[in-house]
């Protein structure tokens, strides 16, 4: 008889977050302090930019943080950054969380998920 092991406790997400380019190390700084180990920083740029270029408005730069989050963080993440898009004018922005399907690798999914125990098994 085959013995199974539940490698992957935590279901993990891809979290998106686009923000003010001047506050992006802010916005990445709420997001590691829950547990994220994986941040990439993108430039980003609106739909409006095209109509803004036309009147001659310059759009504040945006930046895109893309992270792996925990599913059961996901959620606390996503009201923090709401709380903090509401807090001034200036911290405007979205985030949005995709579900993945599956991951490769069990130090891979150890480290992404910040659990501990799954690195020291592998």
């Amino acid at each position: 008889m085959d013995k199974t092991r539940n490698i992957a406790p935590m279901k993990l997400e891809m979290l998106v977050a686009i923000v003010p380019e001047k506050k992006v190390a802010y916005f990445s700084s709420l997001i590691q302090s829950c547990q994220a180990n994986m941040q990439v920083t993108l430039p980003a740029q609106g739909t409006t930019h095209i109509l803004f270029n036309y009147l001659g408005i310059v759009e504040k730069p945006k930046n895109m943080i893309i992270s792996i989050v925990r599913q059961d963080e996901a959620q606390k993440i996503i009201d923090i950054l709401n709380e903090n898009f509401q807090k001034a004018k200036e911290l405007k922005g979205v985030a949005f969380t995709v579900r993945l399907a599956s991951l490769i690798g069990t130090q891979v999914y150890g480290f992404l998920s910040n659990d501990k125990r799954v690195m020291e098994e592998a």
